[in-house]
Order: C-alpha cells, then structure tokens, then sequence
C-alpha cells in the first residue's frame, strides 16, 4: 500500500546519496529478513559516480504495516514493472542470497520487455537450475533462528532480545517461503553477463553450485571465490565494490 501523495517507486526504493549525473544505476536486493539498509555503505563508496537504489520489500522498516509478498515472482514483478523507465543509463543488479533470485527473475522480465540490462552481480546463492529441498519457514521460532544462528546473518547479541526476535521473525519467515517455494521455469539464457560472488565455507551454496549460474547467462559469466560462510561480503566489502565500481567505466562508454 502506498501512503497518499506517495509514488510506488519512492515506497520500493531508497536513495541513500544524491547521484543526479551518474553514469549507471545499480538496483540492490537483499536477503532473506534483510532490509534495504544493509546496502547503504554499498551506496556512500559508489554515489555519486554511480546511482544506488536499495529495495525495500513489504513489511520490513518503514514499511512493516505493509502485507508482505510471499513469491519471489511476486516481488519480480512488483520490482520490473518500476524500472521499466529507469534504462536512460545503464543498468545493473546485485543480490545476495534470496536478492540473487529475485535480480535474476527481473532480468529475465526486462529482456523479454526488450529493455537492456548491463550486468547482473549474485551473490550467496546457488543457481537457479541446483534447487535444494529445503524448508525452514516450515520450523518452529526457534528452528528459524537456529538457521539465522548457523548462517551467521543476524547479530548474536541480537538473536537474544526477545522484543527484536519477534519484529524480524515474520519477515525471516516469509522470505524464507518465498525463497523455498520458488521454482524455476527454463527458458533460455539471460543476454545480460552474470557475475557470481561466493564463499569458499557456504553451507547453503557451494563453490560448484554457484559455478552453475554460468548456465543461465549467453553474455559472459565471472566467478569470485571469497573466504567465509554465507555472509562472506561483509569481509570483502573491498572486493565487491572494485568489481561494482566498473560500471561506472561501463556508462562512460556507453555516453
């Protein structure tokens, strides 16, 4: 829902720093319970070369009053049909982890709209065509926050406050339905060239699974191997923002 006087794209996006002359923009998409927040450091080392939108999805923060969506195709298609204008630069995705699948499904829109796409980063997630059974969002609280504990993805400290636990819980437990119950479709490959970050200790995606993503792209496949579990990133920030700073060479180009 969307407050009166409030455009739908002001709802889904944050724009942490002012990036009016940018020269691409960088759609961020995050994890499972995450919010779009956890890209602002990601958004003050790019801006103002390059323009950061952090999504965020319903029900979390500023939107928790908001019912969530419960379908990675869901918030697929919420998320495509608000960048369907936003192609005067180029444009890029990164996600991590449930945000991985959710950037590749609007891709896969965008192209079948003809609209072009420059780059697509994933990040800790297996590719679409290596599923897993895996159902998480079936447990009780606390199986959810066993999961939480082992991926390391929420502050311990936090985990034992009761009063945060039962804010984050609902979201956890609807991203981890919509991650869980998402199937892919084959189709062909995605134009746009896919790069793959991963850890080298991911319980959750290993090395060779991600190395599938390779399958799923005809316009180039790169595969960054980093050291750590399923929040590898936050150790390589350095890393991850070399290769995401490169756009900003990309629309140089372009113009």
């Amino acid at each position: 829902m969307v407050a009166h006087g409030e455009k739908a794209e002001d709802s889904w996006f944050r724009r942490f720093h002012a990036a009016p002359d940018a020269k691409a923009r960088l759609v961020c998409l995050p994890h499972a319970g995450g919010s779009a927040s956890f890209y602002f450091p990601v958004s003050r080392a790019l801006a103002p070369e390059i323009e950061v939108l952090a999504v965020q999805y319903p029900g979390r923060q500023d939107r928790r009053n908001e019912p969530f969506l419960t379908s990675v195709d869901a918030l697929a298609d919420s998320i495509t049909a608000l960048l369907r204008d936003k192609t005067d630069r180029p444009l890029a995705f990164f996600g991590h982890s449930m945000g991985a699948m959710i950037a590749y499904e609007v891709v896969r829109r965008l192209e079948k709209a003809s609209l072009p796409v420059a780059k697509l980063f994933v990040s800790g997630r297996r590719a679409p065509s290596r599923p897993r059974n895996e159902s998480v969002h079936t447990r009780s609280d606390e199986g959810v926050l066993a999961e939480l504990r082992r991926l390391s993805g929420t502050e311990m400290d936090l985990l034992g406050d009761e009063d945060v636990v039962r804010m984050i819980l609902p979201a956890v437990r609807n991203d981890y339905r919509a991650v869980e119950t998402y199937r892919h479709t084959h189709e062909e490959p995605i134009s746009t060239p896919v790069v793959a970050f991963t850890g080298n200790a991911d319980p959750v995606a290993t090395v060779d699974e991600v190395g599938s993503w390779a399958d799923h792209t005809d316009g180039g496949f790169d595969l960054v191997t980093l050291e750590g579990g399923h929040f590898f990133l936050t150790r390589h920030q350095d890393v991850i923002l070399r290769h995401l700073s490169g756009l900003a060479d990309q629309g140089a180009l372009r113009v």
